[in-house]
């Protein structure tokens, strides 16, 4: 690795494009104060990332771009290239120059590149970081900041220690896994906390889906249940109608047979007797004793009544006015009041009309009437006189006239049994013909009852069928269409009818509780499993991406752990390193004496306000007696010893052994992971001139391990380098390059 040249265009004093070119191993920067050389310096801590503007002597970023005595002078942007020579691929970038760019304009805007390519800041600063380059500086030592790598506070040592040990690199992984672990802790609380917002949503149609998954099961239940059920059921009906079928047409044909004979049969003896005059006139015998049996019935319920009339009006007649409703009754009354009744219900129970049976009832009560009319009080027995005379004699005329009705009835009855005895001579006659019709009516008989057990049975089975036919159409909206695959069901009719019917029937009960329940459940599917898998899938994305982060939460405290470790190893050994180097450049510096880094702790004051204290700070506070603790990162102390002198301590140095100490340190550091090159902006200005031929001598030292850039006017350093460049500027304000070889440079130095 090799620095090749640094190129420099509007960037401060360096108006026109100007390029150094680094072939030797020290190459010297020249010029008189105010001429603008340790602007090279600058250029490079700028192009290499410095962010602060304050250590660029700025206040903003216009104020690197050139501004000359006339406004029209002014530039618009600034830039600085660094350009290596990668041949040896020290960068991992398959070129073999790298040019590192940086441009910045008027409004502030920073731009970098790679061999013209935009990269991020933090891209260049990876890159720096590989070859022990940083935005610490410690490869770019100024003559006002010699002096800071002892005047800083222990950390900041430690940082600008770990930067030219190259462990920048590994604490910006530290940095960054810090910050992917923080980010990773925020992601896992986002994604727990979205775990715990869908959690009960997630639950709830967990539930849903379980209420459907039972819903499933119960619905391929009832699948198995209506195969077996439907094709029992089939196969049942489909035989029974078949059956029944067959034993209707038999019988049916049967019937009509008997109906045909019988026809005739009744058709024969109906002509017989509508022939018989006998017959008309038992007919109209019959008729005429219906009727007269029915004036009879009026007459006695007549008589019936003026009987009771009479009883009632002789009783009320024979009663004085004063007396009471409730009389005495002779038994002979009552006797005879049930003799009559006793006469009219036998007269009813001979009767073969209803209405004659109907007449004897009404007769009956109104007896029973005028019986209990009797006996109630009467208030004029003049009139009861009259009118018991008068009902007498109506009385005896309805008796007279009963009689009379009597024997004609009886002449009725003689002259039908004389028909009907002529009517039995007829039958004689035809009674085998009554016999065959009598027989044939009988088969007749139980094959109508018969068919209409037939008839009661298909009806019965033709309501099976329509449940049959309901129980399809139901079990096609409960279920689907694969219940129709029933068909395919092997059961034969001998299992079906060897079975008790009421097996069937406990089938298809419990079909309906099946039903019952499925009903009740009233899951759907549709929108709620579908939410359900999109909800689970998130969670189980969620849940995945959380075991995600937990891995790379782990895997990254296991990287910082062992970063840390790594930054604690390399750091500690680089410490006896540095300290090697740092003894051996601070001898030939004083001729003796000692000189180390301690790793030591920040301390806290006792009011607990953090503060990291410089090294002559920590003396001060340790030598008052101020008790301290030790928290944070460690830090870097140095202690030197004069030789000859009771001098301990940076405390207690001058201004020439501070330079002195300090280039020491410096050097010691590049020494042990030496950068490409180190740029020394006049840090020998305070050397007299036995320690400036040290000097000299040391910087050939280290231009073996590192290229030097030295901006001086110290002869002796300028004797040491291979080409010089003079740095000049006019009136106009801009810096300009005259470059002097060796030979050259040595004679303009004496």
């Amino acid at each position: 690795m090799q620095l090749k040249s640094l190129e420099i265009s509007g960037f401060k004093s360096f108006s026109k494009k100007s390029t150094f070119f680094f072939d030797v191993p020290i190459t010297a920067i020249v010029g008189p104060n105010g001429s603008g050389k340790s602007n090279v310096a600058e250029a490079f801590r700028w192009a290499l990332g410095e962010q602060s503007l304050k250590s660029l002597r700025g206040k903003r970023g216009e104020d690197l771009i050139f501004s000359g005595p006339v406004a029209t002078s002014k530039l618009s942007r600034a830039s600085v290239s660094v350009i290596f020579d990668n041949a040896d691929r020290h960068f991992d970038l398959d070129f073999d120059e790298v040019k590192i760019t940086r441009e910045v304009f008027r409004d502030g805007v920073n731009e970098y590149s790679i061999n013209g390519t935009a990269v991020r800041l933090r891209d260049i600063l990876e890159l720096l970081a590989k070859i022990s380059l940083g935005a610490s500086g410690h490869h770019i030592i100024s003559q006002g900041e010699a002096d800071r790598v002892l005047t800083s506070n222990p950390i900041e040592r430690r940082t600008m220690i770990e930067e030219a040990l190259g462990l920048k690199l590994y604490q910006w992984k530290l940095d960054e896994s810090e910050k992917k672990l923080a980010k990773t802790e925020d992601n896992k609380k986002q994604v727990e906390s979205l775990r715990r917002e869908i959690a009960p949503h997630l639950k709830f149609l967990k539930k849903q889906v379980e209420k459907i998954e039972r819903a499933d099961e119960l619905r391929r239940e009832l699948k198995g249940l209506y195969r077996d059920y439907l094709k029992r059921e089939k196969v049942f009906i489909d035989f029974w109608q078949k059956k029944l079928g067959e034993e209707k047409s038999v019988l049916n044909e049967e019937l009509r047979g008997l109906d045909g004979r019988i026809s005739l049969l009744s058709a024969s003896l109906h002509t017989d007797s509508a022939a018989s005059a006998e017959q008309k006139k038992i007919a109209e015998a019959e008729q005429s004793l219906r009727a007269l049996r029915q004036s009879r019935d009026e007459v006695s319920r007549s008589l019936g009544r003026l009987e009771g009339l009479i009883e009632v009006k002789t009783a009320r007649l024979s009663a004085g006015p004063e007396e009471e409703i409730d009389r005495p009754i002779s038994l002979s009354s009552v006797r005879a009041l049930a003799e009559e009744i006793k006469t009219a219900l036998g007269e009813a129970e001979q009767a073969s009309d209803f209405s004659i049976v109907k007449n004897i009832v009404s007769r009956v009560r109104s007896r029973l009437d005028n019986f209990f009319a009797t006996y109630e009080p009467h208030k004029e027995d003049a009139d009861l006189t009259g009118e018991l005379e008068k009902l007498r004699s109506d009385l005896a005329q309805l008796e007279k006239g009963i009689i009379d009705k009597n024997k004609e009835e009886q002449e009725i009855l003689a002259t039908i049994t004389t028909l009907k005895q002529a009517i039995r001579q007829e039958e004689d006659t035809t009674r085998g013909a009554e016999r065959e019709l009598f027989e044939l009516k009988t088969r007749r008989g139980e094959l109508s009852s018969k068919r209409g057990e037939l008839l009661a049975r298909e009806e019965t089975i033709r309501r099976e069928e329509e449940d049959f036919q309901r129980e399809i159409q139901e079990g096609l909206v409960l279920v689907d269409r694969e219940i129709l695959m029933f068909e395919n069901e092997a059961i034969s009719i001998d299992d079906v009818l060897g079975e008790d019917r009421r097996v069937q029937e406990e089938r298809r009960r419990q079909i309906e509780k099946v039903k019952i329940r499925l009903e009740d459940m009233g899951a759907e599917r549709g929108d709620v499993l579908e939410e359900f898998k999109e909800v689970t899938e998130r969670d189980t994305h969620l849940e995945h991406e959380l075991a995600d982060l937990e891995a790379s939460e782990l895997a990254l405290k296991q990287v910082m752990q062992e970063l840390r470790i790594k930054i604690d190893v390399e750091f500690k050994e680089g410490i006896v390193k540095i300290n090697s180097a740092f003894q051996q450049f601070f001898a030939e510096m004083f001729g003796g004496g000692t000189a180390k880094l301690e790793v030591v702790a920040p301390v806290v004051r006792k009011n607990r306000e953090a503060k990291l204290l410089s090294d002559d700070e920590m003396m001060a506070e340790m030598d008052s007696g101020d008790q301290t603790a030790n928290v944070g990162k460690e830090g870097i102390d140095i202690n030197v010893t004069l030789p000859k002198k009771r001098i301990k301590g940076l405390a207690m140095l001058s201004g020439g052994e501070r330079a002195l100490t300090s280039i020491a340190l410096l050097f010691a550091m590049s020494q042990v992971n030496p950068p490409p090159f180190l740029v020394l902006d006049e840090t020998d200005a305070a050397l007299d001139e036995a320690n400036s031929r040290k000097y000299g001598q040391m910087i050939v030292n280290l231009s073996q391990s590192s290229q030097l850039i030295v901006i001086t006017h110290n002869r002796e350093t300028m004797a040491r380098a291979g080409i010089l460049y003079g740095v000049t500027m006019g009136g106009d304000g801009i810096s300009r390059l005259l470059s002097i070889k060796f030979d050259e440079a040595t004679a303009y130095a004496k």
